[in-house]
C-alpha cells in the first residue's frame, strides 16, 4: 500500500468516526426537538412578517438565490425572507441539528435529498399538505417535475405526506473538452467500454508523468450509485436491507479501480466530499483532464470559466453518463423543508416564498442562471417551446437523463449508510486497491449495525 493510500485509509477511518459522532448527535437532538414548542413570529422593520431561510452554498448560486429573494420582496409587501448562509450542505446540516436541539430552527431550509426520510420519520418536518388548501389539490397546483419532487425522488414518495419540495436539483453528467475531442475525432462515450477507449486516447504522457488525464471523477457515493444502477444493481435488496448492488456494486467499484490502476487513465482527485469535486472542476478547466463526471450544478460555472489560464479557451460539451447493461442516474441536490417549531405566521411567510419559487418564472430563472434543473413542469415546457434548449444544448442533457433517473429508497438510514458505511470505503478501495467484494461486504455489515 502506498503512503498516499495509507494516508487515505487513516483519514477515511478518522472521518468515519467524526461522521458517526455527528449522525448520533443529530439523532439525539432530533429526538429532543420532535416535541418542540412553537415560537413567536418576527416582524421586519417595515412591518412585514418575517421568516428565516438557511441556505448552503456560496458563489454564483448564492448570488442568484439572493437576487430572487430581492425580487420576491419587490413583488409583494406582506412577507420578508431573512436568508442566512450556513456553509456547505454538511455544515448546514450540523447547524440544523444544533438549532433543533435548541428549538431555534429556521422556518425554512434545504437539505440533501438522502436525509429527508430520516428527518421525516423523526417527526421534525412540517407536513406541507396543510398549506396547500383542499386535499389533493396542492400537488397539481405546484406542478413540479415529478422525477424531481418527493414522488419521483423516493420509492413510494408520492404515497407519503408531503414534507419537501424540490430546490436545487441535479443529476451527474459528463463534461468534455469539445476542442480536444474534435481534434482526436472522438464522440462522447455512451458505454463503459467506450469510456475506457476514449480515456486511453485522451491521455498525454510526459516522460514518467501525465500531462493530461483522460478522465476524472470524484470518488463519491453519488457517482458510485450511478455506476451501480448502470451495472443493473439496486442499493437495497428485496427485503429492504442494504445490498449495495451485490455483484453490480462490485463491478462498479472495480470499474473505477481498472481506470485508475490498470489503464492509468483516470486521475483520482485528492480530498473528500466537495473538496474533491472542486479539484475535479479545476483540473478540467486547466486542461489537466479532458473529460470529467460532475454535477449539472456546475454547468454554468464550467462554461463561463473554460478560458482559465493554463489551458487556453475551450468549448465545454456535456453528455449523458454512459451505460453498462442499462442507463441509470441518481438525482441529487437538495429539497426545501420546513422544520417544525416556527410560529404560524413565519410558516405562512415561508410557504408563500416556497410556492413563489415553484412557479415557472422563478424556477426557470434559477435553472438557467445556475445549471440546476427546472423544477416546474410548465417552466420546463416553456424552455423547450421558446427554443432555449435548442440554443443551450448542454442544459438539456440532465433534463433528458431524467428518463433514466433511479429513485432513492425511502429509508431513515439512507444518509447514515451513505456517510458512514459506504463513502470512506469507496475512497480506500480505489486509492489502496482493496478488494472490491471484500470492501462492499464490510460496508453491508456496517450498514446493518444499529
Amino acid at each position: 500500500m502506498s503512503g498516499r493510500a495509507r494516508g487515505a485509509a487513516r483519514s477515511g477511518a478518522s472521518a468515519a468516526c467524526s461522521r458517526r459522532d455527528a449522525l448520533r448527535a443529530l439523532a439525539a437532538s432530533i429526538a429532543a426537538a420532535a416535541s418542540g414548542a412553537t415560537g413567536c413570529a418576527r416582524r421586519a422593520p417595515d412591518g412585514r412578517i418575517e421568516a428565516s431561510l438557511w441556505f448552503a452554498y456560496g458563489g454564483k448560486n448564492r448570488e442568484v438565490l439572493l437576487s430572487l429573494i430581492d425580487q420576491f420582496h419587490r413583488e409583494q409587501d406582506r412577507y420578508r425572507i431573512d436568508a442566512v448562509y450556513q456553509g456547505d450542505y454538511f455544515e448546514a446540516l450540523a447547524k440544523l441539528r444544533t438549532a433543533l436541539a435548541a428549538r431555534a430552527a429556521p422556518a425554512l431550509t434545504h437539505v440533501v435529498g438522502e436525509v429527508v426520510p430520516y428527518l421525516a420519520e423523526a417527526g421534525v418536518l412540517e407536513p406541507l399538505d396543510r398549506f396547500l388548501g383542499a386535499p389533493g389539490a396542492g400537488h397539481a397546483d405546484l406542478d413540479v417535475v415529478e422525477a424531481l419532487g418527493q414522488a419521483g425522488t423516493f420509492v413510494g414518495g408520492g404515497e407519503r405526506p408531503l414534507v419537501c419540495l424540490p430546490f436545487n436539483r441535479s443529476t451527474p453528467i459528463a463534461y468534455y473538452n469539445r476542442d480536444v475531442f474534435r481534434e482526436l475525432g472522438l464522440s462522447p462515450p455512451s458505454t463503459w467500454d467506450e469510456l475506457r477507449a476514449a480515456a486511453a486516447r485522451l491521455v498525454v504522457r510526459d516522460g514518467v508523468g501525465t500531462r493530461r488525464w483522460g478522465f476524472e471523477c470524484p470518488i463519491d457515493w453519488w457517482f458510485w450509485a450511478a455506476l451501480v444502477g448502470q451495472a443493473g444493481g439496486e442499493l437495497l435488496g428485496p427485503d429492504g436491507a442494504p445490498a449495495f448492488g451485490g455483484e453490480a456494486g462490485v463491478r462498479a467499484l472495480r470499474f473505477w479501480q481498472t481506470l485508475v490502476h490498470e489503464d492509468r487513465t483516470m486521475k483520482p482527485p485528492p480530498g473528500r466530499d466537495y473538496n474533491a469535486w472542486q479539484v475535479t472542476n479545476t483540473d478540467f478547466l486547466s486542461g489537466r483532464v479532458a473529460m470529467i463526471w460532475t454535477s449539472t450544478a456546475f454547468l454554468r460555472y464550467l462554461e463561463e470559466n473554460a478560458g482559465q489560464a493554463g489551458a487556453g479557451k475551450f468549448e465545454v460539451g456535456a453528455a449523458p453518463l454512459p451505460r453498462d447493461v442499462r442507463s441509470s442516474v441518481p438525482t441529487g441536490g437538495t429539497m426545501f423543508v420546513m422544520p417544525r417549531g416556527a410560529a404560524p405566521a413565519a410558516q405562512e411567510a415561508a410557504f408563500a416564498f416556497l410556492r413563489w419559487m415553484m412557479q415557472p418564472s422563478q424556477a426557470n430563472a434559477w435553472a438557467t442562471r445556475t445549471g440546476y434543473m427546472p423544477v416546474s413542469r410548465r417552466g420546463l415546457e416553456e424552455l423547450t417551446r421558446s427554443g432555449y434548449y435548442a440554443a443551450h444544448p448542454n442544459d438539456r442533457v440532465a433534463v433528458d437523463q431524467l428518463a433514466h433517473a433511479a429513485p432513492w429508497p425511502w429509508s431513515p438510514d439512507l444518509f447514515r449508510v451513505q456517510r458512514e458505511a459506504v463513502q470512506p470505503r469507496l475512497e480506500e478501495a480505489v486509492l489502496a486497491q482493496r478488494d472490491a467484494a471484500e470492501t462492499l461486504s464490510e460496508a453491508v455489515r456496517v450498514a446493518r449495525e444499529r
